[in-house]
């Protein structure tokens, strides 16, 4: 099983970056996704969800209306959006994928969000 995320990099307050997350070696479809991020010290924290099928998604309250998760069962990719970047937001991105009937989760590397003027 391979997720591995991408997308990350350095952009100025207010900018945006989407991140994605390519998933191979199971169902994706069979697969709920998440994004979750982590700053030094910190726990991890989910920001973002999508089920399996894609059809119902969650964003937590302090990205809410800036962030957007989305998937591709074709090609078994999860992307998350971020727009109006603050500085509150820098952390080290991951994806999770669990799944929906076994619960086996996998994780990825991270890929890190950096923002600065």
């Amino acid at each position: 099983v391979s997720v591995v995320e991408s997308g990350g990099g350095l952009v100025e307050p207010g900018g945006s970056l989407t991140l994605s997350c390519k998933c191979s070696g199971v169902p994706f479809d069979e697969y709920h996704a998440s994004w979750h991020r982590q700053t030094p010290g910190k726990e991890r924290e989910l920001v973002a969800f999508i089920t399996g099928d894609g059809n119902n998604a969650r964003i937590v309250d302090s990205v809410k209306g800036r962030f957007t998760i989305s998937r591709d069962n074709v090609r078994d990719f999860v992307s998350l959006e971020m727009n109006r970047l603050k500085p509150e937001d820098p952390a080290v991105y991951y994806c999770k994928i669990q799944g929906i009937s076994s619960y086996k989760e996998f994780w990825g590397q991270g890929t890190q969000v950096t923002v600065s003027s």
